[in-house]
C-alpha cells in the first residue's frame, strides 16, 4: 500500500479510451492504495460497433457503452467514475447537428467544460490529471478536446489552491511504426488505410517522461478491454481494441506491458519516471 495515498484523475473521451491508454496505470495505482478518478466526457453514442453483434447505435449504443465503462472501471479498482454527459462528437469530416437535449462535446465552450471538469479535481483533491497531446493523439476531435479541456481545468484548479500536475496518456510513435510494418507483412489494412500519418501520430520516444511498468496488471488491464464488447469490432472488421485483447499470454504483457506519459514543461535529463506521481527529471 501506497505510504502517502494520493489520487489520481484520469480524464477520456470516450468509454473504452481509458482501457487503450491507460488501464494499467491505473490498476497499478489502485492496488498501490491510491485514489483513482476516471472521468468521461462523451456518451461514446458515434462510436463503430457491429451492430449485427450488438443491435445498438445512437442512445441505445450509449447505454450499452456506459454499461462497459461501469465493468472496465470495476476491473480496474477505479473508486468513482464521473460522466461530464456530452455528445459524441464523431470521427467523420462533419460534425452532426447536435441531438435532442444535448450538445456535441466540441461545441461545449472549453471554459465550461473545464469547469465542470475543475470541480472533480477541487473535490478529489487531485494530484495528477492525465489528458492527451495537443493533436489529441491520433488527431480525433474529441481527444484534442479533451486536451484543451484538461488543461483549462488545471488552470482553474490551481487559481482555487489546487496544484494539480498534468500528464499527457500517450504512446511512443516509433513503437507505432515498428508494429504496424510488421502487422502490414501479415494482415491487409483496409484501401484507405494510411500508414503516414501514423508518423506524427502520439509523441516522438524522446518526448516520453514517464513509463510505466505495468505487466503484474496485464490482467486487470485485458478485462478493461474486454469490458468495451461493442468496440471489438464494426466498420470494416475488428478493431484494434479488439485484436489487443485477443492477444494470447504471455504476448499480451510484452505488447502491453508498458504506458507511456509526457509531462508537458518537464525537460528529461534521465530515464524516465516509472510512476505517474513522480516529477520527471
Amino acid at each position: 500500500m501506497a505510504e502517502h495515498p494520493q489520487t489520481l484523475v484520469v480524464f477520456h473521451a470516450h468509454p473504452d479510451d481509458e482501457a487503450l491508454l491507460t488501464a494499467g496505470t491505473m490498476a497499478a495505482a489502485a492496488a498501490r492504495g491510491h485514489r483513482v478518478v476516471l472521468v468521461v466526457a462523451t456518451d461514446g453514442a458515434l462510436g463503430l460497433a457491429d451492430e449485427s453483434a450488438h443491435g445498438a447505435k445512437g442512445d441505445a449504443l450509449a447505454a450499452t457503452r456506459s454499461r462497459e465503462l461501469a465493468a472496465s472501471a470495476a476491473a480496474l479498482g477505479v473508486a468513482r467514475t464521473v460522466r461530464l454527459g456530452y455528445a459524441d462528437s464523431g470521427s467523420g469530416p462533419e460534425v452532426f447537428p447536435d441531438p435532442p437535449g444535448g450538445r456535441r462535446f466540441v461545441r461545449v465552450p472549453v471554459d465550461e467544460a473545464a469547469r465542470a471538469l475543475a470541480t472533480v479535481l477541487l473535490e478529489e483533491s487531485a494530484d495528477v490529471l492525465t489528458t492527451y497531446d495537443p493533436a489529441g493523439g491520433y488527431g480525433h476531435r474529441d481527444h484534442v478536446r479533451v486536451h484543451e479541456v484538461g488543461a483549462r481545468a488545471a488552470e482553474l484548479a490551481r487559481e482555487q489552491g489546487r496544484d494539480v500536475r498534468v500528464l499527457w496518456a500517450t504512446v511512443p510513435r516509433e513503437l507505432i511504426g515498428r508494429g504496424i510494418d510488421l502487422a502490414m507483412k501479415v494482415y491487409r489494412f483496409p484501401p484507405d488505410f494510411d500508414r503516414s500519418s501514423f508518423d506524427t501520430a502520439y509523441s516522438p520516444r524522446s518526448r516520453i517522461t514517464h513509463r510505466v511498468p505495468v505487466r503484474r496488471h496485464a490482467r486487470a488491464k485485458r478485462a478493461a478491454m474486454r469490458a468495451h464488447a461493442s468496440q471489438a469490432s464494426g466498420g470494416e472488421g475488428d478493431r484494434t481494441l479488439g485484436v489487443l485483447s485477443r492477444l494470447p499470454w504471455p504476448l499480451f504483457g510484452l505488447v502491453l506491458g508498458r504506458e507511456w506519459f509526457v509531462e508537458p514543461g518537464a525537460e528529461r535529463t534521465g530515464h524516465p519516471a516509472t510512476d505517474v506521481f513522480e516529477v520527471a527529471t
